[in-house]
Order: structure tokens, then C-alpha cells, then sequence
């Protein structure tokens, strides 16, 4: 239960505060004086659109607050707790606070028992404790979307459950066959892409490069063209350290100038340790030079200079030359490629697969969906009929005894669309059904859509009726009506307090009025002021006494507070809706 609203720069309200009680309550007051801004603050802190223009010229920020009583093991309590809100204790449950805050410069702030949230979670949370009908809703009304939505909020569990199953399937389908076309568009693209695959892999897999190759290639190559240079090289390196006497050549080599040299020291090392030392570096020396000309003298054995490797050399050369100049790349990146393209290729090869196993689960999932899809329309239907038969109930209230309403659920065949029975219907993410609500004003009379067949003051009746009976199907506790009741009068109108009266025996019920007919059918009268400045302040909601009711009732009727026929009125109207409101 909503125990008290407080409402500080909205709109033509500078700092004012509601408080509210169980039963009915009605707000009323002169043309502007800001009950639509109670309506709003109400809005907001459900979750609905901020509207930064309704800021209060002049202040920084707009604020609106709820004070709410809720069960404290309901599953409303436990979603508080989940976004880490604090509830307090109160002895009918426990207490909790929202809250919304605009600021002129065009930000929005939600809060949740302390807790900062988004406004799409305070809305999650608030809507499920208050319901604001209003106009705008009733016009809402007037859409195929909005109907077939009253009708599922009508139907209850009946519908919900099974179309929040057909929901998912829905979704699933859409994936699947997205997923699928994608596969069928690309076909053509991924053959073409396969066979370059295949005639890139073929080459290499022709070619059989190995890792590195192409590096030892161009090593061995330089060795086969330059073999003569190679081998004159390294034997006139040979004989500059070491003599040769097959050479024809007298001259002593490096190797037998430091063998001279460590003789002549080795003769005197014992005389000095210095030179003995020194002459132990020249035998390291010899060693070393020794070393080198046979490995000079080995090399230049080893230089092939065979003319038919260089040429098998060559045209492996040419090959792998041919390869990475393909690639763009050296044979290491060629080899890279090469398995990347072994793996996409078995990846397109297996889309055939993947397409397969895609349509079967199409096809599964289409069953599944047609199914839930009979099972959503044939409570629908069932609803309907309850539906029609509550809004004419209603109506037979509202001076429309012979009033119908119907709830017109139909389909649309569709060539593209699911199968279900005997039928291709055009389906959608609620389902195959299109919800119409007409109206039937008299026996005889043809049933035409709610806004083409029925006047401004039955249409206003017939949305009203449409509310009661969609609030009393509302889980939330809190019913809020925004001057549903406009363009209604006389015995219609009392019958609207009635109504209202009566649903407020198990929801607490918020009404803003014009009608002192409604308003005689409270449990409590707020009545809403402006200040001399144009604002309203706390002092500017009075909730009334008894005499208090019947002077707001005067002014309401009359537009006179001391008109002694209105007061005459007046007390007439308070004490037949006491009457009324006593029997059971």
C-alpha cells in the first residue's frame, strides 16, 4: 500500500506531500492546480519517461518520493534486498522507499530503499505494487497491440505461461533460421573460396616445401656459383700458414714462423718465467694456426663443384621462389598458411553438415512453436469470452445495459508464415493472434471496432469499464485513475463511484476527479490548492473533514462553497454513497 507521495519542483508543485490510506481516495481541486502532477509523479516512480520540461522553472532539480508498505516475505521485498536495498520494519510488513530525481539539465536518477538503480529497475519493482490508469492508457487502449496486451493481462496464467515458453522458441527459431539463410546465401561464396583453398594447398603440397628451406637453398647455392673462388680461397689461405713443399715454394708459412719463434724462446724460458710464459702463448698460437689450415685444407675439399647439382639447385630455387612470391611471404609463412587453410577448409567442408543439422532444428523448433503457438490462441479465445462478458457487466452499470463488448481474436493467413492446424498463419514474437475489441451498443447492431462505434461519452464509458475490469485482474495494490471518468455525468457518474468504491475493498484505490459524484464514494478527500504565487506547498493539499467534504462537494457541483441548495446536494450525494458503500 502507497502510505505517502511527496513531490518537491514538479511542474506547478514546489514542496508538497499526499498522505494516503486504504480504501478510496480521491484528489480533486480546481482546473491546474496540479493534480496532473500528482498523476506524473506517479508515473515517474514507476519507472515511466522522464519528462525534463516538467522541472520546475526556477529550481535545479524535481524530486518525487514514495513511501510504500509491502509484505515483507513477498517477492517484491526479495527484489529489493536483491539490488542491495535496505527495508525498514513496520508492523504491517515493511517499509519501502522510492524515489525519482530530474534535474533541469536533463538526468534522471532512480532509488530503491537507498540504493541507486536504473529506472527500468525501479519500474520493474513499482509496477508491481501500482497501477496508474489513466487517460492516456485508455486512449493506449484504442491500439491492436495495447488490446491484445489487456486481453493477456486479463487472461492471467492461463496465457502467460505458455507464451513466455513461445517467446523463447520464438527467439530460438529466429536464430536458427537466421543462422541458416546465412549459410544458404553464402554457399556460392564459400565454393568459390574452397576451391582457391584447394588449388593453393594443391601447389604446396606440389611444391613440398620444408621449414626453412628456402634459406638453406640460397646458402647452398652461393657455395655451387662461387665454388672456384671458394676453393682458391681457402687453399691460398692454407699455404700463407702453412708451407708447402709440393708446391714448389721455399717460403715459410705463419704456422712455421711461430714454430721458429717458440724454438728460439724455448731454448731460454728456463732463465725467466715471464718468457717462459710468453713462450707458452706461442705454442697455443701454433696450435690454433695448425687447427685452421686443416680446416682450411678440409673446406676446400669439401666445395662440390658439381654443374648438375647447381642445376637441380636452380630450379628448386625457381620453385619455392614461385611459391612465396604467390603467398607474399617466405616459406615459413607459406607453411602458416598452409594449415590455416587445411582448417578452413575442413570448416567449409562441414558447413553441408552444419546446414543439415540447422533445418532439422528449424523444423523442431517450428513444431514446438506451433503448438505453443494453438495452446496461446486457445486461451486467448477462452479469455475473451470472460473478458467481453466482465466489460458488459460493467457496462450495464454504466447506463449500457445493452451494451457488448467483444474481444475478437482472428488470424491472419500468411504463405510465409507457421503452420498450425490446417492453416499458415503470419506469426510474430506474442504469437498468430490479433486481438480487436468492438463494441455491440444494442441488440441488432453490427460490431464495429471500440473507436468507430461507440460515441465520445459511451467511449469514455466503455474504456472505464475496460479499466475496472483489467484493475481487478491486476496483481499490483494500488489502482491509480487519472479522471477516467471524464466526459461521464449523472447517474453514469455515480455508478463510476461505485465501481470504484467497490474495487477499493481489495485494492487501495487513488482517483483524480472532477465529479462530485465519484468524489462522494471517498474513505478520504484530498483536495489540492494553489498558493497566491501559482505554486502548491504542503499546506496546499488539505485532506478534508466532513464539513470540509461537503463544502469541496458544493464548489464541485456548483461552483459555490455556500450555495445552500449545492450543500443540500452535497449531503445528499455523501450520504447515499454511505448508504451504498455499507451494504455488502
Amino acid at each position: 500500500m502507497l502510505e505517502e507521495i511527496r513531490i518537491r519542483g514538479l511542474g506547478v508543485i514546489d514542496d508538497a506531500a499526499l498522505d494516503l490510506a486504504a480504501g478510496l481516495t480521491v484528489v480533486s481541486g480546481e482546473t491546474g492546480a496540479g493534480k496532473t502532477m500528482i498523476v506524473q509523479g506517479l508515473g515517474l516512480l514507476t519507472g515511466g519517461r522522464a519528462d525534463y520540461g516538467l522541472v520546475r522553472p526556477g529550481v535545479e532539480r524535481a524530486f518525487v518520493e514514495g513511501r510504500l508498505v509491502i509484505p515483507a516475505d513477498s517477492a517484491v521485498a526479495a527484489r529489493v534486498r536483491d539490488v542491495g536495498g535496505d527495508l525498514d520494519d513496520d508492523p504491517g510488513g515493511a517499509v519501502l522507499v522510492v524515489g525519482r530525481t530530474l534535474t533541469s539539465e536533463g538526468r534522471s536518477r532512480a532509488q530503491v530503499a537507498g540504493r541507486s538503480v536504473p529506472a527500468s529497475v525501479l519500474g520493474e519493482i513499482a509496477e508491481e505494487l501500482i497501477a496508474v490508469h489513466g487517460q492516456s492508457e485508455a486512449q493506449r487502449l484504442l491500439r491492436p497491440s495495447t488490446q491484445r496486451m489487456a486481453l493477456d493481462r486479463f487472461a492471467g496464467d492461463a496465457v502467460a505461461e505458455p507464451l513466455a515458453r513461445y517467446g523463447v522458441v520464438h527467439a530460438d527459431l529466429h536464430r536458427v533460421s537466421r543462422a541458416l539463410a546465412e549459410i544458404t546465401e553464402r554457399s556460392r561464396e564459400r565454393e568459390q573460396e574452397a576451391e582457391l583453398l584447394r588449388l593453393g594447398l594443391a601447389e604446396v603440397e606440389r611444391v613440398e616445401p620444408s621449414a626453412g628451406e628456402d634459406v638453406a637453398l640460397d646458402a647452398e647455392l652461393s657455395r655451387l656459383e662461387h665454388a672456384e673462388t671458394l676453393v682458391r680461397a681457402a687453399r691460398t689461405a692454407h699455404a700463407a700458414l702453412m708451407s708447402d713443399p709440393a708446391s714448389g715454394s721455399d717460403d715459410p708459412g705463419a704456422g712455421d714462423l711461430v714454430s721458429a719463434a717458440r724454438r728460439v724462446i724455448a731454448g731460454d724460458s728456463d732463465l725467466d718465467a715471464e718468457l717462459a710464459a710468453l713462450g707458452a702463448r706461442l705454442t697455443e698460437v701454433g696450435m690454433l694456426l695448425t687447427d685452421v689450415a686443416a680446416d682450411l685444407a678440409s673446406y676446400a675439399e669439401g666445395i662440390d663443384a658439381d654443374p648438375v647439382r647447381l642445376a637441380d639447385a636452380q630450379e628448386r630455387k625457381a620453385a619455392l621462389t614461385a611459391l612465396t612470391r604467390a603467398h607474399g611471404t617466405d616459406i615459413d609463412g607459406v607453411l602458416a598458411w598452409a594449415d590455416q587453410a587445411g582448417r578452413r577448409l575442413l570448416e567449409i567442408d562441414g558447413a553441408g553438415d552444419s546446414a543439415e543439422t540447422l533445418t532439422a532444428r528449424r523444423d523442431e523448433l517450428t513444431v514446438e512453436l506451433a503448438r505453443l503457438a494453438a495452446a496461446v490462441s486457445a486461451a486467448r479465445t477462452a479469455a475473451a469470452e470472460r473478458f467481453g462478458a466482465a466489460v458488459a457487466a460493467e457496462l450495464a452499470g454504466l447506463a449500457m445495459p445493452r451494451a457488448r463488448v467483444q474481444a475478437a481474436v482472428t488470424q491472419r493467413d500468411d504463405p510465409a508464415g507457421l503452420p498450425v492446424g490446417e492453416r499458415v498463419l503470419a506469426f510474430g514474437p506474442s504469437g498468430v493472434d490479433e486481438v480487436e475489441l468492438r463494441l455491440i451498443p444494442h441488440p441488432g447492431a453490427p460490431a464495429r471496432p471500440v473507436q468507430k462505434g461507440a460515441s465520445g461519452g459511451e467511449l469514455s464509458r466503455v474504456m472505464l469499464a475496460i479499466e475496472v475490469v483489467l484493475a481487478a485482474a491486476d496483481t499490483g495494490s494500488t489502482m491509480v485513475f487519472d479522471e477516467v471518468d471524464a466526459g461521464v455525468g449523472g447517474r453514469a457518474a455515480v455508478e463510476i463511484g461505485r465501481r470504484l468504491a467497490r474495487l477499493a475493498r481489495t485494492h487501495q484505490v487513488i482517483c483524480i476527479t472532477h465529479l462530485p459524484q465519484v468524489a462522494a464514494f471517498a474513505d478520504r478527500h484530498l483536495v489540492v490548492h494553489k498558493a497566491d504565487d501559482g505554486s502548491v506547498t504542503r499546506s496546499g493539499v488539505i485532506t478534508l473533514d466532513d464539513a470540509g467534504r461537503v463544502r469541496e462537494l458544493s464548489r464541485m457541483l456548483a461552483g459555490q462553497e455556500d450555495s445552500t441548495l449545492a450543500r443540500g446536494h452535497a449531503e445528499e450525494l455523501l450520504a447515499a454513497a454511505a448508504a451504498d458503500k455499507s451494504r455488502p
